[in-house]
């Protein structure tokens, strides 16, 4: 019995560890990924959405390019 435990314990484990064997791209996937729309920022209007926010949260301007601002209450 076990025997057939710590056997059942090894298989799971080599099934777990391979899960992660393949992770990465390809040569033949990046023609895919490099597609205009699996960019992050590929809908201007997200982001200047995205920019409207951020400043109006944290009271700066310029959003991703400028640092400082906010309130200073941490």
């Amino acid at each position: 019995m076990k025997n057939k435990f710590k056997l059942t314990l090894v298989a799971m484990a080599i099934v777990q560890l391979s899960g992660c064997a393949s992770l990465g791209v390809e040569p033949w996937e990046r023609d895919l990924l490099a597609k205009e729309q699996m960019a992050l920022d590929s809908e201007g209007v997200d982001i200047g959405l995205d920019d409207h926010i951020y400043f109006s949260k944290e009271a700066t301007s310029g959003g991703r390019s400028f640092a400082g601002g906010g309130c200073g209450c941490n």
